[in-house]
């Protein structure tokens, strides 16, 4: 009778379990897969609005290869992410300041968050007269005595992209941050106290036994934040425009695709582009999975 009970129970429970998670799959269904699945064959197409759709084979590859606007966006794509590990150090190092007992520090970890809830839209905008010529940062740096001329951040074409990097970072420490803080709370604490007593350093605590701990936390956040990389759009379409200005410096595989579909109508080529950056970016999710598979509590068992 309690077996019966119990097999009852659990049945419950995972119909109760799908049944939260039907609307979430539903909403994949539709706005995720749907369109990818969709949009595979344009890839193969000449597909526009303004021509006849024709099937061209390995046409948009081959050209794909030739094209030097391309080549430029995939490079600037993967130089933006530089500022991958830049983001993860600074949210880990925030994480470990306000996981801890301080007066105010509530207070600290809504201020970190509030610029993950900021509109990009809006935080680009600001940003931007930050970056001008006559804006709050060459205003400082010049008060301080770090630069005597004003620097143009957004019209040098060596500048633009880590002008834009500091946007991203400035956006997501918050979000990182609060993972990371998730993943400290779960840290036992009995064995930080038990290295602390054999003497060892904070600094040495935090390496060796908070960061191996962390290494789940650490695999997500790193691909998460490679994607978000690879593929930036808003501050970059925001504080430059669909041509990646000055001179291309600032254009990422994200706005070259939107220019290719929604300004040349040649949707099938972009489908070819955001094929090969998905493919790309699937490549480096299954080769992190595959070389940081220890770490968390599994790492001392």
């Amino acid at each position: 009778m309690a077996k019966a009970t119990i097999t009852n129970l659990r049945k419950k429970r995972l119909i109760f379990s799908y049944a939260m998670l039907t609307p979430g799959i539903i909403v994949l269904l539709v706005f995720t897969f749907y369109p990818i699945v969709y949009g595979l064959p344009l890839a193969f197409t000449n597909y526009s609005v303004i021509e006849d759709t024709k099937w061209v084979g390995m046409a948009n590859f081959n050209r794909m290869y030739a094209d030097p606007d391309f080549w430029l966006a995939l490079q600037n794509s993967l130089l933006y992410v530089i500022c991958v590990p830049v983001i993860q150090i600074l949210a880990i190092l925030m994480a470990v300041l306000v996981n801890n007992k301080l007066r105010g520090v509530h207070f600290f970890r809504v201020a970190y968050f509030i610029p993950v809830v900021t509109s990009m839209v809006a935080a680009a905008i600001a940003w931007k007269w930050v970056y001008e010529e006559k804006g709050v940062l060459n205003y400082i740096l010049q008060a301080l005595g770090v630069i005597k001329e004003p620097v143009s951040w957004m019209a040098l074409p060596g500048i633009a992209l880590f002008a834009a990097m500091g946007v991203t970072v400035w956006k997501g420490l918050g979000y990182y941050m609060m993972i990371y803080l998730a993943g400290l709370q779960s840290v036992p604490v009995e064995l930080q106290e038990a290295a602390r007593i054999d003497g060892a350093s904070r600094w040495r605590v935090i390496w060796s036994i908070t960061i191996p701990l962390l290494q789940p936390f650490i695999l997500v956040c790193t691909i998460m934040s490679v994607m978000g990389a690879v593929r930036v759009f808003d501050e970059i379409f925001v504080m430059f425009g669909p041509k990646g200005d000055p001179a291309g410096a600032t254009l990422v595989t994200g706005v070259y695709t939107y220019k290719l579909a929604f300004i040349d109508f040649n949707f099938g080529y972009a489908a070819t582009v955001g094929l090969i950056v998905s493919l790309m970016i699937m490549i480096f999710t299954i080769l992190s999975f595959r070389f940081n598979r220890r770490g968390g509590m599994s790492y001392y068992e």
